[in-house]
């Protein structure tokens, strides 16, 4: 069948360049530094026996449509309170993504000659939302508040300001009591996104807005559900207002079927267990911590890390100028057992290619001890 000669150029391109993307299936046995499943919960066998047991003291539905039609259900609506309850607000709305939360929110709430500034390192998903708005945007410099303080000079109309708690390549962390003071100062809304703190950070797991007590200097919050919890999901968490306005509004809210049963019980289950997480919280704080200390004083880590994540990431990165290089590290590392991938262009800016590792409560001292020794071991030595 006849393809149109510029995909295939965009695919030979991207091949050369050596970044072309493939599906490949997880190899088994290999040591996980690689998932988003901090906390263990996706493989959580206590996590699947809760998810059973309540399907099976629940009325048996599907979807059967959009939640405005016929797919809605009092289960979902009960959830939906006990998010809102659990992360301090007053409503919360489903979505079936983090992806379709972010372009829920932003293609609909911002209107037009209202203006959206973000972060540079925001979600893909995020920057398409925005894309998708009739307001104008700007981004500015990663957590630069003194960068942001000079775009607002271009701002017109209700503004809002949209950052993520901790970013999901970098694994730093979002000025959020200094972004909150600037927003209530200048009368700003601010938008977070806590696709990779929900659940790793608060006494129970609440987020970082929750840990630092900005619950009510933060207009809107999305609570992404296929990290820390292990499940499948978001929600836009915030004042009863914002959620009838999406409901209304927002078309991905609108014009997708309603997530299933499924899907619904495991959110709630994995919530229920968020609370007695404490520990392994801890435990991906400590390895964070850990982690650091045996690799500051690497050649091969600091030459190219624009800034060191702060202490606490379950994020970190190993960064290689040349992606032919990174390539062959992440293939020598996964012959040695550890499942690790390379991150590339467009993922991150060109030049900025690297390691994405992620650690997990279920990973061990021992294990991160040897992912750097061979970290260490294969990573050229003339770099610089």
């Amino acid at each position: 069948m006849k393809v149109p000669e510029r995909l295939l150029r965009q695919l030979e391109t991207r091949s050369q360049k050596g970044i072309l993307r493939k599906l490949t299936p997880p190899a088994p046995g290999l040591v996980d530094f690689s998932s988003n499943d901090y906390l263990g919960l996706a493989a959580s066998e206590l996590l699947a026996q809760q998810i059973l047991a309540e399907i099976g003291s629940v009325p048996a539905h599907g979807s059967g449509g959009s939640r405005l039609l016929s797919g809605n259900s009092r289960y979902a609506q009960e959830l939906e309170e006990e998010i809102a309850a659990f992360h301090g607000t007053e409503a919360a709305l489903l979505f079936t993504s983090g992806y379709a939360a972010n372009c829920g929110f932003f293609s609909s709430a911002p209107q037009r000659g209202d203006t959206i500034f973000y972060d540079e390192a925001s979600h893909a998903s995020m920057k398409e939302g925005i894309r998708l708005s009739f307001a104008q945007s700007f981004p500015f410099r990663h957590n630069d508040l003194g960068d942001l303080r000079l775009k607002l000079k271009r701002a017109q109309g209700d503004v809002y300001v949209a950052v993520e708690s901790l970013y999901s390549m970098d694994g730093d962390f979002a000025p959020l009591q200094e972004l909150a003071a600037l927003c209530q100062e200048q009368g700003l809304f601010l938008v977070v996104d806590e696709a990779h703190s929900n659940g790793l950070y608060g006494p129970k797991g609440e987020g970082l807005v929750s840990a630092l007590h900005l619950e009510e200097q933060v207009f809107a919050r999305v609570m992404t559900f296929g990290k820390a919890l292990g499940c499948h999901g978001a929600a836009v968490v915030g004042p009863a207002a914002l959620q009838q306005f999406l409901l209304n509004f927002s078309r991905p809210f609108v014009y997708t079927t309603a997530l299933p049963l499924a899907s619904l019980v495991a959110i709630r289950q994995a919530y229920k267990l968020l609370p007695q997480l404490h520990p392994e919280r801890e435990k991906v704080q400590k390895l964070a911590q850990y982690y650091q200390s045996l690799t500051q004083d690497i050649a091969g880590l600091g030459p190219f890390s624009e800034k060191e994540p702060l202490n606490g990431s379950p994020i970190q990165a190993w960064q290689l100028p040349d992606p032919g290089q990174l390539r062959k590290l992440a293939l020598a590392l996964q012959l040695e057992g550890f499942d690790v991938r390379p991150v590339f262009s467009p993922t991150v800016p060109e030049g900025k290619e690297r390691l994405r590792l992620v650690l997990h409560a279920y990973n061990t001292t021992a294990q991160l001890e040897q992912l750097c020794h061979s970290l260490t071991q294969h990573t050229p030595k003339d770099i610089s």
